[in-house]
């Protein structure tokens, strides 16, 4: 058996899977709000009620906004602030009494795709989140990279590549640069770009909805929005070549993207032709937890 615990910055979601891939378990409850020691306790909770669920002791998952300093043994980089700069990898051993395997959630998400989802198979699958950020993960032959690092697959924090004179030197980013892909690409990226553009305030799903009721602005704006992503997904094809490309995440619910993606992005590609796919995820938010699941790979 095999457990996966999603640690997110508003619910902890834990899973058991059995050999096969079936589901035995799942239990999702809030995440203690600035608490490193209620987190730890949720955490420990949820991995006895597992385990007690199915029966017997299962390895443990987990996946984590951020990732372990290879440096230091802490967590850096996540937004669930409360984790940076902890142990929680050596602490998390010591709760639950055993090792455990942890990694970045999106790398996660990749996984969980390529070994029994939307990817199934592939021998190179890069998974996207394009949410309320832009992270991504790389699986190859069953395996996520990590890095030395531990940034493999940091896609949205690098520029938007072949940027027109409008998009120079692009927005603001968090991490201190600009023109970030996750400033254009996320959810909250297309709504913030939208409105610097049109002077109108709407939320993504907002803008995909009008933009399917004939809404002229926003099918401008979502056209745009796909070249983008053309142009990302294309220096990611140039340098990876993936079989596989899977979008997660909320903007992944957008089906136009999977048919007019892959139109554009050929003419950014190194290539007479483009026969990686994009395609939508198989579990959707359940990939995250599946993939810690998957940290242990089967035998």
């Amino acid at each position: 058996m095999r457990m996966g615990i999603d640690l997110g910055g508003t619910k902890i979601e834990a899973i058991v899977l059995d050999e096969a891939g079936a589901e035995r378990f799942r239990e999702r409850v809030a995440t203690p709000q600035g608490d490193y020691a209620g987190i730890l306790d949720a955490l420990h909770g949820l991995a006895s009620r597992g385990e007690q669920a199915a029966g017997e002791a299962c390895s443990v998952g987990v996946g984590t906004p951020g990732a372990i300093s290879p440096a230091s043994g802490l967590m850096k980089n996540s937004n669930s602030v409360v984790l940076n700069g902890k142990p929680l990898k050596a602490d998390l051993e010591r709760v639950l009494g055993r090792e455990i395997r942890l990694m970045n959630d999106a790398n996660c998400f990749a996984l969980s795709e390529a070994v029994d989802g939307a990817a199934a198979g592939a021998e190179v699958v890069f998974g996207v989140i394009v949410g309320t950020g832009c992270g991504a993960g790389v699986v190859v032959r069953g395996h996520a990279l990590n890095g030395p690092n531990a940034i493999a697959g940091e896609w949205g924090h690098n520029p938007l590549p072949w940027p027109n004179d409008d998009e120079r030197p692009g927005p603001a980013c968090y991490c201190g640069k600009h023109g970030c892909i996750e400033t254009w690409l996320s959810g909250t990226g297309l709504a913030s770009t939208f409105e610097r553009e049109t002077g109108q305030s709407l939320k993504a799903p907002e803008i995909v909805a009008r933009a399917e009721a004939g809404d002229a602005t926003c099918e401008a704006a979502l056209r745009r929005y796909e070249d983008r992503m053309a142009r990302g997904l294309a220096h990611v094809i140039n340098i990876l070549d993936p079989d596989v490309i899977v979008l997660g995440g909320g903007m992944s619910k957008v089906r136009r993207l999977y048919a007019n993606v892959p139109k554009l992005w050929g003419r950014y590609v190194f290539s007479d032709r483009v026969d990686t796919r994009l395609v939508a995820p198989m579990f959707g938010d359940s990939s995250g937890v599946r993939g810690a699941a998957w940290l242990w790979p089967r035998s």
